[in-house]
């Protein structure tokens, strides 16, 4: 399921969908296959994901492209 449809809570990343460029983004802030993260709060499309240390605020397009 996306990202973007996820509520506050402690998820796994399963994939990346998108082109190369996309992914290689993503997985450089820590949104890798097998990494653990935790949704803090869903402002509409919007969220803000604790990723390892670091808390992003990744909006609904982004979002979407993260398989949990």
């Amino acid at each position: 399921m996306p990202l973007s449809l996820c509520g506050p809570g402690e998820y796994q990343v399963m994939r990346i969908t998108g082109d190369e460029k996309i992914r290689q983004h993503l997985e450089a802030l820590g949104f890798t296959p097998g990494s653990s993260i935790r949704v803090i709060s869903k402002n509409g499309s919007n969220l803000i994901v604790q990723v390892k240390e670091s808390r992003l605020a990744i909006d609904g397009t982004m979002a979407k492209r993260i398989m949990v």
